[in-house]
């Protein structure tokens, strides 16, 4: 499915005048979407809150294990 979506693409921008810059469009706006609002909207928590692996480690499953229980599953 991907395959056939790209060669849609790739097809229909390469027939064209403007495809390459319509190529360094689409590669911008994805470059946008996934690093700079990941940057914004995804902090990393983890990073900020503990000092070591052990201390995040040890938060995560105190929360999974914690969760199960107010769920009154076991």
């Amino acid at each position: 499915m991907i395959k056939t979506i790209y060669q849609f693409y790739h097809d229909g921008f390469s027939n064209m005048k403007l495809g390459k810059k319509l190529w360094l469009l689409i590669a911008i706006k994805l470059f946008i979407l996934f690093a700079v609002i990941k940057y914004f909207f995804f902090p990393n928590i983890l990073e900020e809150k503990f000092d070591n692996d052990t201390q995040r480690s040890n938060y995560i499953l105190e929360q999974l294990t914690l969760q199960g229980e107010d769920n009154g599953t076991h």
